[in-house]
């Protein structure tokens, strides 16, 4: 790996003062970025996941409008400030 000489100097430094070995860190780094991107992946399958049922969902006929959803919340404020 190449590294430019004053990043690698500090990263040293820094390993050093907190007594560990810079290639124990490096490796800790290497775990975590990997785990980060795998995770990130998942999450993008899982999003991809949800937004192709979405639009089955639509396609087949089965959504409600923004208006429709509106006018439900609309219904469920005006009930609840009754109540209250």
């Amino acid at each position: 790996m190449k590294l430019e000489p004053e990043p690698r100097d500090e990263f040293l430094a820094e390993a050093d003062a907190a007594h560990r070995p810079a290639s124990q860190v490096v490796r800790e780094l290497m775990r975590d970025y990997v785990q980060r991107q795998r995770e990130l992946r998942e999450y993008e399958a899982f999003l991809r996941g949800k937004v192709d049922i979405a639009r089955r969902s639509l396609q087949a006929g089965e959504g409600v409008s923004n208006a429709e959803v509106e006018d439900q919340f609309s219904a469920l404020r005006t009930r609840g400030e009754r109540q209250a």
